[in-house]
C-alpha cells in the first residue's frame, strides 16, 4: 500500500514539474556567425571565380587564334593549290606548226613559250618533257623524225634563253597519238604539235610576277 502511494506521488510530482515549465534542457544557442569568417569565405570564393573566369578568356582568346591560324593556312594552302593548277596549265599549254614544217612560228606560238620561259625560270626545280607529234600524212618513219624535229626546236628556243637543257627531255610520237581524229585540214592543224609535260618538281608551281 507504502508502495502504490509512494509511486502515485512521484508521477504527480513529475506531471506537475513538466506542466510548471519542467523538462530536459534546451540546447544551447547556435554560437552567432564571425562576419570576418563570412567576408574571408566570400573573398575566396570571389577569388575562385575571377581566376576562373580569368582562365576561360584565356583558353577562348587561344582557341580564335587556333582557329584564325588554321583557316589562314587553309586559306594559304587554298591559294597555293589554285595557282600551282593554273602554272600547270600554262606549262602544258601546247604549240602548233604548219604542215611539214619544224620552225617556231611568231605570234601565239611564240608567246605560248614565253610564258613557259617565265615560268621554268622562277621554278628552277622544275622539269618537263617536250612531245612532237605530227598529222596523219607522210609515212610512219617520216613523221618520227619530224616529230622529233618540232620537239628540238621548242627546246632549242628555251635553251638559247638560259634554261638548263638537262631540265627539258624530248621526244617522238609522229603520228601516233591525234587529238583530232577527223582526216581534214581543221583536224590535221591541230595534231602538228608540240605537247608539254612536268616531269619533276610541279607539286608547288610558283606564278611568275606580273603574269
Amino acid at each position: 500500500m507504502k508502495l502504490k502511494f509512494a509511486m502515485s506521488l512521484g508521477i504527480a510530482i513529475m506531471v506537475a514539474a513538466v506542466a510548471c515549465g519542467g523538462g530536459p534542457p534546451e540546447p544551447p544557442p547556435a554560437p552567432e556567425p564571425d562576419p570576418d569568417s563570412i567576408a574571408r569565405e566570400q573573398a575566396r570564393r570571389d577569388s575562385i571565380a575571377r581566376e576562373q573566369a580569368r582562365e576561360d578568356s584565356v583558353r577562348r582568346v587561344q582557341e580564335l587564334e587556333e582557329q584564325r591560324i588554321r583557316r589562314e593556312r587553309e586559306e594559304a594552302a587554298a591559294r597555293e593549290a589554285a595557282i600551282t593548277a593554273e602554272v600547270r596549265s600554262m606549262v602544258q599549254a601546247v604549240i602548233n606548226f604548219d604542215f611539214d614544217k619544224s620552225n617556231i612560228r611568231p605570234g601565239v606560238d611564240t608567246e605560248v613559250l614565253e610564258q613557259k620561259l617565265s615560268i621554268l625560270q622562277v621554278n628552277p626545280a622544275l622539269m618537263i618533257e617536250i612531245t612532237g607529234h605530227c598529222d596523219e600524212r607522210g609515212s610512219d618513219e617520216y613523221n618520227m623524225a619530224l616529230g622529233n624535229r618540232r620537239a628540238l626546236s621548242a627546246r632549242r628556243w628555251l635553251t638559247d634563253r638560259g634554261i638548263a637543257e638537262n631540265r627539258i627531255t624530248v621526244r617522238s610520237m609522229g603520228e601516233e597519238q591525234p587529238v583530232d581524229p577527223g582526216h581534214n585540214e581543221e583536224a590535221w592543224a591541230k595534231n602538228r604539235r608540240d605537247a608539254f609535260a612536268i616531269t619533276a618538281g610541279g607539286a608547288r608551281l610558283v606564278k611568275p610576277a606580273g603574269m
